[in-house]
C-alpha cells in the first residue's frame, strides 16, 4: 500500500474531523463511563480543535495520504516539565488514528515514527503516550516501536 506522510494543512480539517470522531467512537465503545460520548457535530468540533493547533510551534499534526485522501493522522505536542505528573519535559503523542480500511499496512507506524522524528528535532528527551486499556492492537504497535509501560490510569465513578 503506497501512501505519503506530510504535515497537516487547513484543507485536511474535514478529514481530520471525521477521523477524530472515529477515535471518539472507538474509545467510547471501550468504556462509555470514561470516554467522551459521540454527539452530533463532533466532527466539526474535533476539526476545529485540531485546526487551532496547526500553527502552534509546540504542536504537530501529520497526515498519511493515499490517492489524495487522508487515511490517518498523528497529533503530538511538546510539553514542559510537570510536577503534577512527576516528569520532566516530554513530547506527547495524543492521537494516532488510521482509517479502518488502511490499518495493518504500516500507516500508524509511519505516523508515529514521523512524530518521534519531529520531537527529536525539537529536543524532546522522551515521548509519552496513552492508550485505552482494551486497545490491545495499539499497545502491541507501541511496544514494537520501543514504548514501555510506565503508568496505569484508574477511574472510579462518583455516585450521587
Amino acid at each position: 500500500m503506497a501512501f505519503t506522510v506530510r504535515k497537516a494543512e487547513q484543507r485536511d480539517l474535514e478529514s481530520l474531523g471525521r477521523l477524530g470522531a472515529m477515535l471518539v467512537q472507538v474509545h467510547y465503545a471501550f468504556d462509555p463511563q470514561r470516554f467522551l460520548a459521540p454527539f452530533d457535530g463532533i466532527e466539526h468540533g474535533y476539526a476545529s480543535f485540531l485546526g487551532s493547533r496547526l500553527a502552534s510551534p509546540d504542536d504537530c499534526i501529520f497526515v498519511a495520504e493515499q490517492n489524495s485522501a487522508v487515511i490517518g493522522y498523528v497529533f503530538a505536542a511538546l510539553e514542559p516539565a510537570s510536577w503534577k505528573e512527576l516528569r520532566g519535559p516530554a513530547g506527547f503523542i495524543h492521537d494516532v488514528v488510521v482509517a479502518e480500511d488502511a490499518r495493518r499496512s504500516g500507516v500508524a507506524t509511519s505516523l508515529v515514527q514521523t512524530a518521534i522524528a519531529w520531537m527529536r528535532e525539537h529536543n524532546a528527551p522522551r515521548v509519552i503516550l496513552g492508550t485505552a486499556a482494551l486497545n490491545e492492537g495499539a499497545q502491541k504497535l507501541f511496544h514494537r516501536l520501543g514504548f514501555r509501560n510506565t503508568m496505569i490510569e484508574m477511574t472510579r465513578e462518583i455516585e450521587p
